[in-house]
């Protein structure tokens, strides 16, 4: 029987270790504990304010102490936490941009169109739009047919490529080009030989040649495609996709109509398609000619062209949709929706119709979304300074910059996959535009003195484009509701995150950003918009 009652004696019976392999114990231990996967990450942080930061680089890993006075807001990022994936971020390639360029220095026209693509030496856009016929920021009207010919026999592309006399109109008439020979398709090869360019292109019609409809208010103008005419329109578009194709230009995405609620009132190219006819038109025509012609694949809505519905204003985007989403046999065709913002001053008020956001993903999670157009019109006496002031509309008041961060911000929290301005370049004038409709955009040229401005815009959408890549995902960031303060984050293919918050107030905020077991720091400044980008060393 064991003797439970000997005493052990602890100094003699119990094997002695040296304090080195007790140090070696307590390492093994702990190199045993789980190790974050972001340990060895750092942040760069660029801000853009309206004190005259442009994109500029105010810090690098380096956390910056400040007076107890500053209010400090926590955040935190939950990479595990992934929400839809992003196609990106950019502006639209129109007649008037190319025209733009044409009236500048070959070398300088490179480092505009640099500017605008490159990820590395400038905003890296990734996602544009271009325009089918004419449209409200071309030179005069224009089809690719001639009057009359229904069995697209004189169908060509010419038009997008044959160059400018310099007599279109009177806006750009007695301005001197510097190479004749540009058009909108050399504007778009030459933008993706930019190195490191890597973007889609969605295409919108604005109009049918004016012969194919009824209606009309004035060439191309209003009035709605006459019925007789769906299948030859169809069989038109499905032709251009594939005459850019041939000339290297692979579309991504398709809107059959821009702005279709538009067949009374507008001033430009317009053509007017209610729900149900737009309905009708992408399932008994448009859809089985792409699939026809090998530009649609229904097993994958992603691997080929992308059709989105509707490219009009969001307040009123599900009561258009709805009627193709609920028909099997024409949601089949439909990637997803397009919509713009108009009308920016009511966006404020409305919560930049987050509610329209959040119900259309909602309702249908598997069709994309995509913000296809936005635009503001130009003070030409201050170009740069309008975008920090209170600015009009035709339906009342709202600050440009603020707008812009609000509602890409806000459409990206409720499930948008990518963001597009409107003209990417235009005149110090906001021109040319026939109908006296002048926008700005992110880049101004002055075609007499060859000045080029990169405007606010310009560097709020790099804000996006530039560090939120192509097939990124938005993830979780969590923090208190801070008045005046909203923001996003996404995690990229290579494991980066790109923070971007934006500061509407008039006081600086302390930012604190939790990483898992890692803490970035920062401070942005009043009315300020900022990317924080997290990556490896």
């Amino acid at each position: 029987m064991k003797n439970f009652n000997k005493k052990i004696n602890f100094h003699s019976d119990i094997p002695k270790i040296t304090w080195m392999q007790f140090l070696a114990l307590c390492l093994m231990f702990v190199s045993c504990s789980p190790q974050s996967a972001y340990q060895d990450y750092v942040s760069d942080v660029y801000q853009t304010s309206q004190a005259g930061d442009n994109l500029k680089l105010i810090s690098s890993d380096v956390a910056k102490t400040t007076s107890t006075k500053v209010k400090k807001v926590s955040l935190e990022l939950l990479p595990k936490e992934e929400f839809q994936k992003y196609y990106g971020f950019g502006a639209s390639f129109t007649e008037s941009s190319a025209w733009n360029l044409a009236t500048i220095p070959v070398d300088l026209r490179k480092n505009v169109l640099t500017k605008l693509f490159s990820p590395t030496e400038g905003a890296g856009f990734t996602l544009t739009r271009t325009h089918i016929n004419s449209s409200d920021y071309s030179n005069n009207h224009y089809t690719y047919i001639e009057v009359g010919d229904e069995d697209l026999s004189t169908f060509s592309i010419h038009e997008d490529m044959k160059g400018f006399t310099g007599d279109e109109n009177d806006q750009v008439r007695g301005i001197e080009l510097v190479e004749t020979s540009y058009d909108l398709i050399p504007m778009i090869l030459e933008a993706s030989s930019i190195p490191g360019a890597n973007f889609k292109i969605i295409a919108s019609a604005w109009s049918p040649p004016s012969w194919m409809k009824t209606g009309e208010t004035a060439e191309m103008t209003n009035g709605t495609l006459l019925p007789k005419y769906y299948g030859l329109w169809a069989t038109y578009l499905s032709k251009y996709v594939s005459a850019y194709k041939e000339k290297g230009i692979t579309l991504w995405g398709l809107t059959p109509q821009n702005e279709p609620l538009h067949y009374h009132d507008a001033a430009w190219d317009s053509n007017g398609f209610t729900p149900e006819q737009g309905r009708d038109f992408l399932r008994d025509h448009l859809g089985p000619q792409l699939v026809n012609d090998g530009h649609l694949n229904l097993t994958n809505l992603d691997a080929g062209l992308h059709v989105l519905l509707y490219d009009h204003n969001k307040s009123t985007m599900i009561d258009y949709v709805t009627p193709t989403y609920q028909d099997p046999e024409a949601s089949k065709y439909a990637w997803g929706t397009a919509f713009h913002w108009y009308t920016n001053s009511k966006l404020k008020e409305n919560n930049w119709y987050a509610e329209e956001v959040d119900k259309l993903q909602k309702t249908w999670p598997k069709k994309g979304m995509i913000h296809s157009e936005s635009s503001i019109d130009i003070d030409a006496d201050d170009p740069i300074g309008q975008y920090w002031r209170t600015s009009t509309d035709y339906a009342g008041t709202f600050v440009p910059f603020e707008t812009y961060a609000y509602d890409i911000i806000t459409d990206l929290n409720h499930g948008t996959q990518g963001y597009v301005e409107w003209c990417s370049i235009l005149s110090n004038e906001g021109k040319p535009n026939p109908y006296n409709n002048f926008n700005s955009a992110p880049v101004l040229i002055n075609p007499v003195t060859d000045e080029v401005i990169y405007t606010p815009l310009y560097y709020l959408l790099s804000h996006f484009s530039k560090f939120i890549r192509p097939d990124a995902h938005r993830i979780g960031l969590k923090g208190k509701e801070v008045k005046g303060l909203i923001y996003t984050a996404a995690k990229n293919t290579d494991g980066s995150i790109a923070v971007v918050v934006y500061n509407n107030n008039e006081e600086a905020y302390d930012l604190s950003i939790a990483l898992e077991t890692k803490i970035y720091t920062t401070q942005i400044a009043p009315r300020a918009i900022q990317t924080i980008h997290i990556q490896s060393k």
